[in-house]
């Protein structure tokens, strides 16, 4: 089941949504609803609001709303991931009916234009890349940040192409790939890089700076063309493409780091050099 967990912005408060490619629908998480619901500052009075409200309808036997999925989402207090009661939007709609509010109809309405939304998306997927544009800007990434992020989607893609026509089908092998890419020009594996900057399920690329982005991307960019020239088939022929790809990207951060003085291999994620005062908010694992 391939699900994809985002952030939708109702007003001020930040719910947490799972889209599920399979079932193609939405769930919610149940106690960010009941935070808008409630209008509670406090998440953990939204979570023992649930808590009662859950046993309540339990009682009642309204099933329809109780007998809801669990999922794993990001946190909001500590980043990590929990699993978590989560609704689809006729739940949601059932469950709103439960939970006396003034915000009731502009979250119904809300849920209809999510609904429309990814409609749109899955119609035109040019709306999908510029909602999440939106949504870097939303989190306070620079333009320039952003379209380096853009950028490097696109080579990211452009090499996963090339490995699957080289015969790469599957998941441990596109990581063990990428693996010999990263550690080639950084010195890392993705894990230990992740590890360097305090990352647990957070995107690596999301948390790199625009040196880090453009010397991963160079790495990337330089192992497809390389790939296009000699089509390599298999994992070992790859493998030699992804090193040499990383090479290119290592002898440029090697002259980078001379005029500068220091590594550019960053121990900074986003957090640090975009909301330094702040808590920067959980983003798409996506």
């Amino acid at each position: 089941m391939a699900q994809e967990e985002i952030i939708k912005q109702f007003e001020t408060q930040q719910v947490r949504v799972v889209w599920d490619d399979e079932q193609e629908k939405y769930f919610f998480s149940i106690v960010d609803v009941i935070q808008v619901l409630t209008e509670s500052a406090d998440y953990q009075l939204a979570r023992n609001y649930w808590k009662v409200l859950k046993n309540r309808l339990v009682k009642e036997g309204n099933e329809s709303v109780t007998n809801c999925n669990q999922l794993k989402m990001t946190s909001h207090t500590d980043g990590k991931r929990y699993l978590t009661d989560v609704a689809d939007t006729e739940q949601i709609l059932r469950l709103i009916q439960s939970v006396p509010s003034k915000k009731a109809e502009p979250i119904k309405q809300w849920l209809a234009a999510v609904g429309a939304e990814r409609l749109n998306q899955m119609q035109d997927p040019e709306r999908s890349l510029q909602q999440m544009v939106a949504d870097y800007r939303r989190l306070g990434y620079s333009e320039n940040w952003i379209n380096q992020r853009v950028k490097s989607i696109e080579i990211r893609k452009g090499l996963t192409d090339e490995w699957q026509r080289g015969g790469i089908h599957d998941d441990k092998q596109f990581a063990l790939l990428t693996d010999i890419i990263t550690r080639e020009w950084s010195g890392m594996t993705t894990r230990e890089y992740k590890h360097h900057k305090g990352l647990r399920k957070e995107n690596l690329r999301d948390n790199m700076t625009n040196i880090e982005l453009m010397l991963n991307g160079l790495a990337e960019a330089t192992a497809t063309e390389i790939s296009q020239q000699e089509n390599p088939i298999g994992l070992a022929a790859n493998a030699k493409v992804a090193k040499r790809g990383g090479k290119v990207a290592k002898d440029a951060r090697k002259s980078v780091e001379k005029e500068l003085g220091h590594s550019v291999v960053s121990n900074k994620k986003a957090i640090d050099y975009i909301h330094p005062q702040d808590e920067l908010p959980f983003s798409e694992t996506k």
